[in-house]
């Protein structure tokens, strides 16, 4: 495995080929030598030629890309990640092209006729034609004689597949010339990672490369949809919402198939993120619910923190509509007046506080530390600095952190950032 990991800009690519064709862009890059064109062809060979994987940007989160038909490169994902092999990967794919040779396999039968040709399922047109490229996984049947290595699909009859927005991510591919499964670029069950910087934090020393794009946009992972089955379901909620789904020809009775907790273990799942615990930091998260008494919150926060035996020496507090700073753990005018910005965070605008603290069984009382972060109150912006700001507090080594949820009907970003939080969650309350 990898002993050193480095990490090198391509950002400039995130504008993208304007007029031109992958081809013709990727013509351009080579001809003129930059070392963007030289860093991404350093990761196509790797890709290639090697079983250690390559973290690249998306639009949604990092991956972290192999060659979908080679075994032992797939086998280097879950090694890196530590991650059980009988979650499905999805692949990506550069064009509608590169999807139809997956299909199609260059295999004739046993007496020389040539198999039938698979196309593209009728139920998935009006998808494509709206939401590809982009953050939106399709299943589709995986043929006989499939040139995706048998890891990629854990043994289902079946494999999710999405073309990236991403212009640097679909380069890449391009000049692979290979389907890349890619999951996200974390450790296995922690948040997933929407830098270069979180990529390099969890997998450094094994992996060799990451591609630095800068921050991923959406911040959540695809909607993973499935459109074999009758009437067609939504396996994962992302980037895509379920009432822009239902808005297509053939999806108007599009179902909701997933539980925002975890299959039994011996589920298979159909599409990564169905199964075991996701998105975790290191702490401790306890999320309310929303519509919880901020009072009632204030008054849990308190108990743990004045109970020694739950260790909460210090906190993470995330906001998002409704608490207040401070959360009212201290008067108002001593939180406002030893507020103090954290310098030396991943994330801008992470500040802390001290608590006093009178903890059960002691005479005296000490000072614990809360770090508070606020999301904001938009949707997009809670999605998009949700895994950042889980990943911030465990810079900071804190015990617990309690997070303010929000409305799953308030769209369907909005369920796609609470079935992540669910995921994450060790404990789910409303007081």
């Amino acid at each position: 495995m990898a002993s050193d990991t480095r990490v090198v800009s391509v950002q400039r690519l995130n504008a993208g080929p304007g007029s031109r064709s992958l081809s013709e862009w990727w013509a351009d890059e080579r001809k003129n030598s930059t070392p963007e064109s030289k860093a991404i062809e350093e990761a196509a060979n790797l890709l290639r030629t090697s079983d250690i994987p390559v973290a690249f940007p998306t639009e949604t989160v990092y991956g972290l890309g192999a060659d979908a038909t080679r075994s032992s490169a797939v086998q280097g994902i879950y090694k890196a990640k530590q991650r059980p092999s009988d979650n499905p990967l999805i692949i990506h794919v550069d064009s509608l092209e590169m999807l139809d040779r997956l299909l199609n396999p260059a295999i004739t039968s046993p007496s020389h006729t040539k198999t039938p040709r698979i196309s593209i399922p009728e139920i998935y047109k009006p998808l494509i034609d709206r939401f590809w490229p982009g953050p939106l996984t399709i299943i589709l049947p995986n043929p006989s004689g499939s040139d995706l290595a048998p890891e990629v699909t854990s043994k289902l009859t079946t494999f999710g597949a999405r073309m990236p927005s991403s212009p640097l991510a679909r380069l890449l591919i391009h000049a692979t010339d290979r389907p890349l499964a890619a999951p996200s670029a974390n450790a296995s069950t922690k948040p997933s990672p929407t830098t270069a910087q979180h990529v390099h934090h969890d997998l450094k020393g094994r992996i060799d490369l990451i591609l630095d794009g800068g921050a991923s946009g959406v911040g959540v992972e695809s909607t993973v949809v499935d459109g074999l089955c009758d009437p067609p379901a939504i396996l994962r909620p992302g980037g895509i919402g379920i009432d822009e789904l239902r808005q297509c020809a053939g999806w108007e009775n599009l179902t909701v198939a997933y539980k925002d907790g975890t299959l039994d273990i011996k589920d298979i799942p159909r599409a990564p993120g169905m199964k075991y615990r996701h998105y975790s930091p290191k702490a401790r998260v306890v999320l309310f619910e929303p519509g919880s008494k901020e009072t009632g919150v204030t008054k849990h926060v308190q108990r743990d923190l004045a109970d020694s035996a739950i260790g909460a020496h210090n906190i993470g507090i995330v906001r998002t509509r409704h608490w207040k700073h401070g959360l009212g753990l201290a008067p108002p005018d001593v939180v406002a007046s030893t507020t103090r910005p954290v310098d030396d965070s991943s994330i801008d605008n992470l500040t802390t506080f001290p608590i006093p603290v009178q903890q059960t069984g002691s005479p005296s009382s000490r000072t614990k530390l809360a770090y508070d972060y606020h999301l904001g109150e938009n949707t997009e912006s809670i999605a998009h600095g949700l895994f950042a700001v889980l990943r911030a507090m465990d810079e900071f080594d804190v015990d617990v952190i309690y997070v303010e949820g929000i409305n799953d009907r308030d769209g369907d970003l909005a369920a796609a950032v609470m079935n992540r939080l669910r995921k994450a969650a060790g404990a789910e309350m409303k007081v």
